[in-house]
C-alpha cells in the first residue's frame, strides 16, 4: 500500500504589516545613524554625499526591484543560496552560502552589534570611553535575545520587529525634523558651496558607497523567509502582474 508521502513545511505567519517591517526594521538599523558621519567624510562635501546617498539608494531599489521578482518566481526561502541553488550548479550554490554563513553574516551582525552596544551604554558611560570589555558582553547578549526569541516564535519575532520599526521610525522622524527646522531658520551655510573639497579619488568613492550601501542593507532579507510569508506573491511583489482585484484586497486583509 502505497504511503502519502508528507513534506514538512513552515508555518505562514508573516502578513503584510509583518513583511513591511521585517525589510524596514532590517534596513533601518544602527547603520542609518552611524554611516552619514563617514559617508560625508570620505566624499569630502555635502553636495557629493547626498549624490553618494541617492547613488546607494536606487542601486538597492534596484536589487530589491529583482529580489522581488525571483521571489515570486521561486517561492522558497533562502534567497541568494535558493536562486543560486536553481540556476547554477549546486557546488556554487554551497560554496556561497558557507561563505555567507562562516564569514559574511557574521561579520554583519557583529557590526550591527557592536553599534547597538555602543549607543545601549553611552549614557552610562559619560564623558569617558566605555570599556572593551562591556561593549563586547553587551553585543554578544543582544545577539542571543536576538536568536533565542526567533527560535521560540516567528509571531513573537514579527512583533518586535513592528515595535522596534515604529521606534526606529519616531527617531528618524525627529532627525529629519530638526533638519527641516534648522533649514527654515536661515542654517543653510554648507548649502552655499555644496560641492566644495569634494574626494574625487576612486578609493574615496568606493568607500562613501561602501558605507551608503551598509546603511541601506537589508532589502533582501524578506527571501530569506519567502515559504512563512502569506501570499508570497502579493507581499514579495506589489508592482508585478497580480492575480484579480477581489483576490489581491483578501490576500492584503487576512
Amino acid at each position: 500500500m502505497e504511503q502519502d508521502k508528507q513534506r514538512v513545511n513552515l508555518k505562514r505567519e508573516v502578513g503584510m504589516i509583518g513583511a513591511i517591517s521585517f525589510i524596514g526594521g532590517t534596513m533601518i538599523g544602527s547603520g542609518i545613524f552611524m554611516s552619514p558621519q563617514y559617508v560625508l567624510s570620505t566624499s569630502g562635501s555635502p553636495g557629493a554625499s547626498l549624490l553618494i546617498w541617492a547613488g546607494c539608494g536606487t542601486l538597492s531599489m534596484l536589487g530589491g526591484l529583482c529580489f522581488a521578482e525571483l521571489g515570486t518566481a521561486i517561492p522558497e526561502s533562502g534567497a541568494e543560496y535558493v536562486y543560486m541553488l536553481r540556476t547554477t550548479r549546486a557546488v556554487l550554490a554551497f560554496m556561497y552560502v558557507f561563505s555567507f554563513v562562516s564569514v559574511m553574516r557574521p561579520a554583519g551582525v557583529t557590526a550591527m552589534a557592536l553599534g547597538f552596544a555602543e549607543n545601549v551604554v553611552a549614557p552610562f558611560y559619560d564623558g569617558c570611553t566605555v570599556p572593551p570589555l562591556v561593549l563586547k558582553c553587551v553585543a554578544a547578549g543582544s545577539v542571543l535575545v536576538v536568536a533565542l526569541v526567533n527560535c521560540l516564535s516567528v509571531r513573537m519575532g514579527t512583533a518586535i520587529q513592528v515595535i522596534t520599526m515604529a521606534a526606529k521610525l519616531l527617531a528618524m522622524a525627529g532627525i529629519i525634523l530638526g533638519g527641516v527646522v534648522t533649514l527654515l531658520q536661515g542654517s543653510t551655510v554648507n548649502l552655499e558651496s555644496p560641492f566644495e573639497g569634494s574626494h574625487v579619488g576612486v578609493g574615496s568613492i568606493g568607500i562613501a558607497f561602501y558605507q551608503g550601501l551598509w546603511s541601506y542593507d537589508g532589502w533582501n532579507t524578506l527571501n530569506f523567509i519567502t515559504e512563512e510569508l502569506k501570499h508570497p506573491e502579493v507581499r514579495l511583489f506589489f508592482v508585478t502582474t497580480l492575480p484579480n482585484h477581489d483576490d489581491v484586497n483578501s490576500a492584503l486583509y487576512s
